[in-house]
This record gives C-alpha cells, sequence and structure tokens, in this order.
C-alpha cells in the first residue's frame, strides 16, 4: 500500500508566541517514508535548524518554534510505502489508559457502561458493540461542539465532530475495563477530509483501531499522534500569543482503491 498525505497551513500571528505542531507522522518502522517540511513567515523561509522538533511517547512529532508577528504558511507532506510494524505495547500504557483523562472522563461513565456493555464478556465484541452504540447515538455535525466539550458532554448533546466520537469511545471502554486512548491520523478517504480522530483499544494482545463514524477505512489510516486524548495530539497549540488559522487543507490519498472495512473486524493502524 502507497499513502500520500500532508497538510497546508496559514497562521497569522497577532502577537509573538510559540507554536507546537503535531502534523508529522510518527516513525513508520517496518514502512518506507518520504517526507518534507516547511515553514515560511512572510515569505522567508525558517531553516528547520531553528525548529525545535521535541519527541514525545509513541513516536509524537512536535515542531515548536518562536514566533514574532506575522503570516506564517506550514508544509507538509509524506508518501509512505507498505505497512508499519504493530504499535508496540508497553505494561505502563495499559495502566495509564484505563485512568480517567481531561476529554474522557471513564469515571463519570463507570455504571452507565456497566449497565449498558457490562455483561459482554469478549473483548473484540464489546469493541464493535460500543462502536456502533457511538455511531447510532450521534449524528456528526461540523460545528456542533467546543474544544472543551468532554465525552459527557458529547453523550448530552448528541453529536460532535470525530474527536468527539472518539473521546466517548474511549471514556466507555475505559469505563468497561479495556484500556483506550486516542490517535491523531491521516485518513485515507475521509470526508469531509481534516485531520482525523479515532480511538484505540488493547483487545487481543494488540492495539486496535476504533472509529465509530466510520468515515474512512482504517487499513488506510496512517498515524501522527497518540495519547491520553485530544489534550496529548492536537495538531497546533499556541502559547502566549494570539494567532488565527486563516486556512487549513488536509490530503490523504492511497494509490488504487481504498481497503474495504468492516465494523466487525479487529484492525490496527499500520
Amino acid at each position: 500500500m502507497k499513502r500520500d498525505v500532508g497538510a497546508e497551513l496559514d497562521v497569522e500571528i497577532t502577537d509573538p508566541t510559540t507554536l507546537e505542531f503535531q502534523i508529522a507522522v510518527a516513525p513508520q518502522p517496518g514502512a518506507e517514508v518520504t517526507e518534507s517540511l516547511s515553514f515560511v513567515l512572510d515569505g522567508r523561509e525558517i531553516p528547520l535548524s531553528e525548529i525545535h522538533e521535541i519527541s514525545g511517547d509513541h513516536g509524537n512529532r512536535i515542531h515548536k518554534l518562536e514566533a514574532p508577528v506575522g503570516n506564517l504558511k506550514v508544509s507538509y507532506s509524506a508518501t509512505v510505502i507498505g505497512q508499519a510494524d504493530p504499535a508496540p505495547v508497553r505494561d505502563l500504557d495499559l495502566s495509564t489508559y484505563l485512568r480517567p483523562s481531561r476529554y474522557a472522563e471513564a469515571d463519570k461513565f463507570f455504571g452507565f457502561a456497566g449497565t449498558e456493555f457490562g455483561d459482554i464478556a469478549d473483548s473484540a465484541t464489546i469493541l464493535e458493540k460500543i462502536s456502533s452504540w457511538v455511531g447510532a447515538r450521534l449524528n456528526y455535525v461540523p460545528g456542533s461542539s467546543d474544544p472543551i466539550d468532554g465525552a459527557a458532554d458529547t453523550l448530552l448533546a448528541g453529536s460532535g465532530v470525530c474527536r468527539d466520537y472518539a473521546h466517548l469511545v474511549v471514556a466507555l471502554l475505559r469505563a468497561v475495563n479495556v484500556p483506550a486512548r486516542l490517535v491523531s491520523v491521516y485518513a485515507p478517504g475521509c470526508q469531509p477530509m481534516d485531520f482525523h480522530a479515532v480511538a484505540e483499544a488493547f483487545v487481543d494482545g494488540q492495539w486496535r483501531v476504533v472509529d465509530a463514524t466510520l468515515l474512512a477505512p482504517r487499513q488506510s489510516l496512517v498515524r501522527i499522534a497518540t495519547g491520553r486524548d485530544a489534550a496529548d495530539t492536537a495538531w497546533l497549540d499556541n502559547h502566549k500569543g494570539q494567532i488565527t488559522v486563516n486556512n487549513m487543507e488536509v490530503f490523504a490519498t492511497v494509490d488504487g482503491d481504498l481497503p474495504r472495512d468492516s465494523i466487525d473486524q479487529l484492525v490496527s493502524i499500520r
């Protein structure tokens, strides 16, 4: 499988600030990756030596820069050929991703999730049931949620976007003792095209991807960042100053036909 992914960002900086981008694909051991990344401020390309790349958990790549006032254009593209090795499993992850977090408040769902899904002993079946339940319960409505909304807000509102679906899935899985986390991805076939968010659950010894939106085939996803919830995986963080995102374009394609997906299959991000 060959996948071409990337993003073009246009950011207006009105007060000097520190920006952190998470748009570069995570390391893909076992696959072949070529990529390019550029930052242009008011028509002047910033040398990559002035961009601080921070390596986070799970291979998250944070590109950090001190940005003065001006117009910043960021361009990223990558070609991924082949499939990466399955994501490694650490004992620490199996503990961390059972705990409540900022946007996936699993402790608020213990009683509810136990009533809805507590009688299902098989973890693979739980993935299918929770994915189907969230997909049927929510309406995908762009702009319907706020950046500070958590899983409980999403359940009450009955609508949201991909990150809201993923947060609710993660919270419900943790509430029935299945370790779960959030992953930002490039998603070939996704409509509307955007940075996409999915859940990942530990089942049968591997991390398995759950996407209750059904917006893109899971087999073609490319991992960008992994964490407890959107607080760890945001594509842009702004510290100190003031910015406006003028434009954002994301692209993700596969060479040939998109894979066929079925909600009852166990799929890993590769």
